[in-house]
């Protein structure tokens, strides 16, 4: 721990000169990269530093290259032990200082949070895909080769806990199921205030791996609800002979990922965020996808029972 406080890239990442930051992020991506053993609290630290680094670029252009620098360019690059508590350490740090954003600067914190739940579809869902397409044609190339004896055998013993590993049905989509989880904890948790939980989030001095995320506020809540259907259909894959519907390749779970959504359809104590939910559910795309049913107009009635005026 003390090794890591004293790492000069943390400080330099929110320096004014913007070749002082971008020199501390290249450090800190080397960094994070052969480093699986930071807890959730030095990552927090280091994304301390990083959202000042974002908040002091200025002009579109380096804006967006640095977003997605951060993200589509950092996180699939990490070990897979570090990637939960990094995608944890952003949000907890994205809900803690999210209210701290001034109109000038919201929209390129938004572009950066549209790159975080894009590149989180990119590992967990397509990602997950192309690994289990490649693990599967890699094992028909070695039965292929066929062979007897020990050469074989021995392969089949290396090959059995890898397998087991990643070929059972349960466990094939719990990267993420443990990322929904995160999500739903926290920017997309139904609960926005909860009296119980302290205001800024405490650090368990025996566990520093657990910090409570924070909930909310709205103005984030309403973000994710907007882009979450838009940064999924650029991960998907589609059957292009369907004629009126896009028809889904593969077994993606969409009820998984479109959990977080009906919690607060349902669970939210806001009608605001109930409203916003239910139409991102309704959303004309997820119809199309066969995912959703259309409702009929005269079907529709509001959840509060109120009176909707007289009809024309």
């Amino acid at each position: 721990m003390a090794d890591f406080q004293k790492t000069p890239f943390v400080r330099d990442l929110a320096s004014s000169d913007r070749k002082v930051r971008d020199k501390a992020v290249e450090s800190l991506t080397l960094f994070l990269r052969s480093r699986n053993d930071l807890t959730l609290v030095e990552l927090l630290k280091l994304w301390k530093g990083l959202f000042f680094c974002f908040y002091h670029s200025d002009r579109p252009l380096t804006q967006q290259a640095l977003a997605r620098t951060l993200s589509y360019s950092l996180v699939p690059s990490l070990p897979q032990a570090t990637v939960h508590r990094f995608l944890r350490a952003f949000w907890i740090t994205i809900g803690r200082d999210y209210h701290s954003l001034d109109r000038l600067r919201l929209d390129k914190y938004l572009l950066l949070i549209r790159c975080y739940v894009g590149v989180a579809f990119e590992i967990f869902v397509k990602g997950n895909k192309t690994q289990k397409s490649e693990d599967g044609k890699k094992r028909k190339r070695e039965d292929a080769k066929g062979g007897r004896g020990k050469k074989q055998k021995k392969q089949k013993e290396v090959e059995a806990p890898a397998e087991e590993e990643t070929g059972d049905s349960d466990g094939k989509w719990a990267n993420l199921e443990a990322y929904i989880s995160i999500i739903e904890e926290g920017p997309l948790c139904p609960m926005n205030f909860d009296p119980d939980q302290p205001s800024k989030p405490e650090v368990d001095e025996g566990n520093p791996n657990f910090v409570p995320m924070p909930h909310g506020p709205d103005g984030l809540r309403y973000h994710l609800v907007d882009i979450w259907v838009d940064e999924l259909e650029k991960v998907l894959e589609f059957d292009e002979d369907e004629e009126s519907n896009r028809k889904i390749l593969g077994d993606v779970p969409m009820e998984l990922i479109l959990r977080p959504l009906e919690k607060l359809r349902t669970e939210s104590p806001y009608k605001p965020v109930r409203t916003r939910a239910a139409e991102a559910l309704d959303d004309d795309r997820l119809v199309e996808w066969g995912i959703r049913e259309r409702k009929n107009e005269e079907e529709e009635v509001d959840s509060d029972g109120e009176w909707g005026g007289f009809d024309e």
